[in-house]
């Protein structure tokens, strides 16, 4: 049990009046009873005596809370509790609710037969709690008697409409006024124009704790730094949330992170404005009216610099840069995660991060690659811990344990698919000796076809069929990401392939091989939508030398295929069509030395390219059909046609 009654009361109560006093503006209008309260530095009222507090249990029917009573016996009341509370309950004041403010009906007008009972328990609030606001900026502050833990305190609920949220809960009325002293102390944090600084002791005491926590977040102890910037940021202490939202932004966290207070400052902007646009790219609903108000207080050239920055975030075209050799490690990671390989990105960036250079004393981590749509894949939350807890900007520690890679090296993980995701076929292709960028000449029908940007798989798939004018029931031009896979080799992956017809498959091993050596896989092993089926061909100077195809008409193979892949071993009893296909690609890794990027191919963006058929063309009597769009040509408002349109428009 907690020992509330404990508490000092009256310290805390008279570093808040004179907290208070100090505050107020020697020409500040105020009521008499605000003077009165300013000279004697004393926003209470005279104590409450036992014989009134038991008055006052006997006229409401019940005991107080433990905190509650405490509080009467300090001071029978309180004024300017928080920033819209003007006059809090003592002894007196203090009533039943009652539904007095309708709140109860309003509630109850939601609730159907499906309401479970702590729905019905919370509308009821309004009519069995202890209303404790006399004088408020239409707020409540109401004790819930039916809300009580194992000391036998009372949770407060306060609500005020002009919030548009449910009522706020605390577990006990120290706990709340503890609040409310933080409250009090948000709303001074940032005087106007013309006011003096809110200064005292207290706000003193939080400031060197967040100069602390700077410290000690750079050299790497961001966890004990993060709970001491949160207890500043309570406060509204200036620097606070901004040093703290750099930390919660390289955990992942990105509701509610704005880096108030360091985003406008153009020291800070061109780390911190990737960040912030990013997120407002990924969400289509946030209008783009929201930016300036994240932005307020901002120059004309940060205001520009945050829209231009948005464009280039929207459009795939940011690069993250920085400057001295960590910014050197930038370039190199941003390659290697160009071609998939994102672990050896990761621990590029890592290994010069303590060579990183801050853009001024509040920059904790770099974190404009968090929006660059190369770099930015590469974080997680257990990738982020690393980075913070890696000493940094000239501090000295302890460097901490690697985070373990996302990718298992291998392609057996390809038998494993994501949770939610019900597609079960993939086709890749493999090729020896070739750079990625060389695919497409080995792949696609024209000589001068080059890669495309890098997006994510989902995207690059909108965006092709935004622009394909020709559709056919014939043809299947694959796009696929491509990347390298392992030491000597490069891929081409296709994660959501067209229908497998054994009848009009070609595969492009033979064509991919020329001068070389090429594998193409296709599995439907575990596909939802029509019958299991596996495909393996291995072709070398333009030539197979072996492959075969399982469906479940049987296997059909030529060549002499290797012992490990020979199809008998894992077709001849299938029962598992999941373990056969592991198995396989286990196989696979073996006799080829190659592995696939997990994490790129899922989660990042990566260069993709559309080959050529993967069937060959209809034969006499084969019936197809060819869909063409062709865009419409404008014409006038009227739809009238005009003397330059053809007979055929």
């Amino acid at each position: 049990m907690t020992d509330i009654t404990a508490f000092d009361w009256r310290s805390f109560l008279l570093k808040w009046s004179g907290e208070w006093a100090d505050s107020l503006e020697d020409g500040e209008s105020r009521g008499e009873d605000d003077e009165v309260a300013r000279q004697a530095r004393w926003l209470g009222f005279p104590p409450a005596s036992e014989e009134r507090i038991a008055a006052m249990e006997e006229r409401l029917g019940l005991r107080m809370p433990p905190s509650y009573r405490e509080f009467l016996k300090v001071s029978d009341g309180w004024r300017h509790a928080g920033g819209f509370v003007w006059l809090l309950a003592g002894t007196e004041d203090a009533r039943w609710h009652n539904n007095e403010s309708g709140l109860a009906d309003m509630y109850e007008e939601e609730l159907d037969e499906d309401s479970g009972p702590e729905e019905w328990r919370e509308a009821d609030l309004w009519r069995r709690g202890l209303q404790l606001d006399v004088e408020s900026d239409i707020t409540h502050v109401l004790l819930d008697p039916e809300d009580m833990d194992e000391d036998g305190e009372w949770a407060v609920y306060t609500w005020a409409s002009w919030r548009a949220a449910p009522p706020e809960r605390f577990a006990n009325f120290l706990e709340f006024m503890r609040e409310m002293h933080r409250e009090f102390h948000r709303l001074r944090a940032r005087p106007g124009d013309g006011e003096a600084e809110f200064a005292n002791d207290t706000t003193r005491q939080l400031d060197t704790l967040v100069e602390e926590a700077r410290l000690e977040a750079l050299g790497g102890g961001w966890e004990q730094a993060g709970q001491a910037l949160d207890e500043a940021k309570e406060y509204g202490r200036p620097r606070a949330a901004g040093l703290g939202d750099q930390i919660r932004r390289l955990l992942g966290q990105t509701s509610m992170v704005y880096f108030e207070g360091l985003v406008t400052d153009p020291r800070y902007a061109p780390e911190l404005l990737p960040s912030l646009v990013a997120e407002q790219a990924a969400h289509s609903y946030w209008a783009e009216s929201t930016l300036p108000f994240h932005l307020r207080g901002a120059d004309d050239n940060t205001l520009s610099l945050a829209h231009s920055t948005l464009d280039q975030v929207r459009s795939g075209t940011y690069r993250y840069t920085a400057a001295g050799p960590f910014g050197e490690a930038v370039e190199r990671a941003r390659e290697l995660a160009r071609w998939g390989d994102t672990d050896a990105a990761w621990r590029t960036l890592m290994d010069a991060l303590p060579l990183w250079e801050p853009l001024g004393p509040d920059h904790l981590a770099p974190l404009g690659w968090v929006a660059d749509p190369l770099l930015g894949p590469l974080l997680t939350p257990e990738r982020g811990r690393e980075l913070l807890s890696t000493p940094r900007g000239g501090q000295a520690g302890e460097a901490p344990r690697p985070a373990a890679g996302l990718d298992p090296g291998d392609l057996a993980w390809l038998a494993e698919p994501e949770p939610g995701d019900d597609r079960a076929s993939f086709r890749f292709v493999l090729v020896e000796g070739v750079e990625p960028e060389q695919l497409p000449g080995r792949l696609t029908d024209g000589d001068d076809t080059v890669l495309e940007e890098p997006l994510t798989f989902w995207e690059a798939y909108r965006r092709s069929r935004h622009s394909q004018e020709q559709f056919s029931s014939y043809d299947d031009r694959a796009l696929m990401a491509v990347g390298r896979a392992g030491p000597g080799w490069s891929f081409a992956f296709d994660g959501d392939p067209a229908p497998f017809d054994q009848r009009r498959f070609v595969s492009p091993a033979v064509a991919a091989s020329e001068g070389t050596r090429a594998v193409v896989v296709w599995s439907g092993l575990t596909t939802r939508h029509g019958k299991p089926f596996f495909h393996l061909s291995v072709a070398r100077d333009g030539v197979e030398q072996y492959g075969f195809t399982y469906t479940d008409e049987g296997i059909r193979q030529s060549g002499e295929i290797p012992r490990a892949l020979d199809p008998s071993r894992y077709f001849d009893a299938l029962e598992d069509g999941a373990e056969a296909e592991r198995s396989l690609l286990e196989a696979l890794t073996r006799e080829f030395g190659v592995r696939l990027p997990r994490h790129a191919i899922r989660n990042g963006q990566l260069h993709t390219l559309t080959t050529r058929s993967w069937t060959r063309p209809p034969g006499d009597g084969e019936a197809y059909m060819v869909v063409r769009v062709t865009p419409g040509d404008a014409r006038p408002a009227d739809g009238r046609r005009t003397e330059e349109d053809g007979p055929g428009s």
